[in-house]
């Protein structure tokens, strides 16, 4: 093991463990994939768009939406 080895191990962040979490934050953690694999089955039943703008569908939050920020016209 090299000096540059070792550093990189000691200066990591430990990794929680989803079962070290609290009870709230495994069950945000929860709804949030829950709400992330609905968001992607309604994103794969859409129709695939012929010569659209490309990209992720705007609505699939339910709003428009530009670059992460919700938006109107």
């Amino acid at each position: 093991m090299t000096a540059a080895e070792g550093t990189a191990t000691e200066d990591a962040a430990p990794q929680r463990r989803f079962e070290d979490l609290p009870p709230a934050a495994q069950r945000a953690l929860l709804e949030a994939e829950a709400r992330r694999r609905e968001i992607d089955a309604k994103a794969e039943a859409l129709p695939r768009e012929i010569d659209g703008r490309g990209g992720l569908e705007p609505t699939r939050y339910e709003d428009w939406e530009i670059k992460g920020l919700a938006c109107d016209f």
